[in-house]
């Protein structure tokens, strides 16, 4: 009779394991399923990194990392709070500690060591204090706005048009960008500012994705001053359309000045009135 009571209660202890263990890993499997997904975004020529992701697990910080391109300095280290939809976003300045010109890894992290829940990797390329120009993803989230049911890195997603820069009295620009498209041509429209297209052509990307043409304006069609809208598309897909603007006056390419440059040319104006005003000054006659 003890035998078999002995006998019952193994098994029974042996069902309860396996139930608690077969629990166990259903819930792992389901925490890994679910996952979190983050997006690294910068522009060319830029000093900020925007990191954006989501994650179903709303009451675990997430915690970021950035290591140097030879991993062997932290950079910078964050964290922020998801917010009631699981949704998080956190922006990174590139600063004096980051010396190094390569690829800088970001880790994004919810939980600890080896209880963590969730660890995403991106690469944002920095050279000489300034980003590359860079749009990459890294997920394992399954449902929600960002890539669903993927483990590999999409650098580059879509078609990116840099910021137009010219010399001042230009008759010509040029259209850079880049595309993760490089089997398909790339249209090119510059719109002038009362809707009428003064300019199509076609561009063929690089293999490495970057695109770049250069429009000459002047004649009948740019003689309206303003603002011209420059239009690159590849798909019907919105992420394959970009634009960006330059204005144009008196047939002539007319460069943007920033504030800072404004301020610099103000500057200057005055410190040449000041000192013109100081000369004449001192050249009158004392008596």
């Amino acid at each position: 009779m003890n035998v078999k009571r002995s006998t019952t209660s193994m098994a029974i202890a042996l069902l309860a394991l396996s139930l608690v263990s077969m629990t166990s890993i259903q819930q792992d499997a389901f925490a890994q399923t679910l996952g979190m997904s983050i997006t690294a975004t910068a522009d060319k020529g830029s000093d900020t990194i925007t990191l954006t992701g989501k994650t179903v697990s709303k009451l675990n910080d997430v915690t970021f990392t950035v290591t140097s391109p030879s991993g062997s300095n932290v950079v910078a280290i964050d964290q922020v709070s998801p917010d009631a939809e699981g949704i998080f976003a956190k922006t990174f300045k590139v600063g004096p500690t980051w010396t190094e010109n390569g690829f800088y890894k970001i880790k994004a992290m919810q939980g600890a060591g080896a209880n963590s829940l969730y660890t995403l990797n991106v690469f944002v390329e920095v050279a000489d204090g300034m980003t590359k120009r860079t749009s990459e993803t890294q997920s394992n989230l399954e449902t929600g706005i960002f890539t669903p049911n993927t483990t590999n890195v999409s650098k580059d997603a879509g078609i990116m048009l840099d910021a137009i820069i010219v010399e001042n009295g230009s008759t010509m620009f040029e259209v850079t960008g880049k595309t993760d498209r490089v089997s398909q041509d790339i249209t090119l429209k510059v719109i002038a500012p009362n809707g009428n297209v003064v300019k199509v052509a076609q561009i063929t990307p690089m293999l490495d994705g970057e695109f770049a043409t250069k429009v000459t304006v002047g004649g009948p069609l740019w003689k309206q001053d303003g603002l011209y809208t420059v239009m690159v598309k590849q798909f019907d897909d919105p992420k394959y359309s970009a634009s960006a603007q330059v204005d144009i006056m008196d047939g002539v390419v007319v460069p943007e000045f920033g504030t800072i440059a404004a301020m610099i040319l103000a500057v200057a104006i005055i410190s040449i009135i000041a000192v013109s005003a100081k000369s004449r000054l001192s050249i009158v006659p004392r008596y």
